[in-house]
C-alpha cells in the first residue's frame, strides 16, 4: 500500500507543481468553456485526455517508442495555445461551440492527451531507473495524476458557480480574460522552449 502511494502522490504531485504548470494550463483552457449544467460533457473531454496521455505514458515508459524530450516539450505550450485560441474564436458561441464542435473538441483533447503523456513519462521514467515492475507504479502515477486534474476541473466548476450565483461577469468574458492570460503565458513557454531547440 504505501508503494502505490509513493507513486499515486508523486502523480498529483507533478500535476498540481506550479514548476509544471503548462499542465495545469492547458487543463484550465480546457475547462474554461463549461459551467456547473455541462460537467457531463466537460467530464467526456477530460476523459478523451486522459484516454490519450494514459496510452502514451505507458507506450513510452515501456520503450514501444520514444520521441525527443526537447521536441514534447515544445509541443505542450503549443496545444495551450491552440486551445486558448479555440476558446477565443467561439466565446461568443458558447452554446453552438459546445454541440457544433464537440465531437472536435473531443478528438483534440484525445491528440492533445498524446503529446502530454509522452511530457509525463519522462519524469515518471527518471524515476523509475531499473524497476522490474513497471505495470504497478504506471498505473499507480497515472491514478495520481487523474485526481490531481480532477482537483483542477472542480476547483474550475466552483469558481464557475460563484461567478455565475454572485457576479454580473459574463460567461463569454471570463472565457476571453482566462483563455488570454493563458495564451500569454503559454506563448511566452512557448517561445523559451523553441530557442532552447
Amino acid at each position: 500500500m504505501s508503494e502505490f502511494y509513493l507513486w499515486f502522490n508523486t502523480g498529483t504531485q507533478h500535476i498540481l507543481d506550479w514548476n509544471g504548470y503548462d499542465h495545469i494550463l492547458y487543463i484550465l483552457s480546457l475547462c474554461v468553456l463549461f459551467s456547473i449544467s455541462d460537467w457531463k460533457r466537460l467530464l467526456v473531454l477530460v476523459t478523451a485526455f486522459t484516454i490519450g496521455h494514459s496510452l502514451t505514458l505507458a507506450a513510452s515508459v515501456l520503450n514501444f517508442f520514444q520521441v525527443k524530450q526537447s521536441y514534447i516539450e515544445v509541443l505542450i505550450p503549443l496545444t495551450i495555445l491552440i486551445t486558448c485560441v479555440i476558446n477565443l474564436i467561439y466565446r461568443t458561441k458558447l452554446t453552438q461551440q459546445r454541440s457544433i464542435n464537440f465531437k472536435l473538441n473531443y478528438f483534440m483533447a484525445l491528440f492533445f492527451g498524446f503529446i502530454h503523456g509522452l511530457g509525463f513519462s519522462y519524469l515518471l521514467k527518471s524515476m523509475l531507473g531499473k524497476e522490474e515492475n513497471l505495470i504497478f507504479p504506471l498505473l499507480s502515477f497515472n491514478l495520481g495524476l487523474e485526481f490531481g486534474q480532477l482537483f483542477i476541473v472542480v476547483f474550475m466548476l466552483i469558481i464557475s458557480i460563484f461567478i455565475d450565483k454572485f457576479t454580473r461577469i459574463k460567461k463569454q468574458d471570463v472565457v476571453f480574460f482566462v483563455s488570454s492570460a493563458v495564451f500569454g503565458i503559454a506563448f511566452i513557454l512557448f517561445m523559451q522552449r523553441l530557442n532552447e531547440l
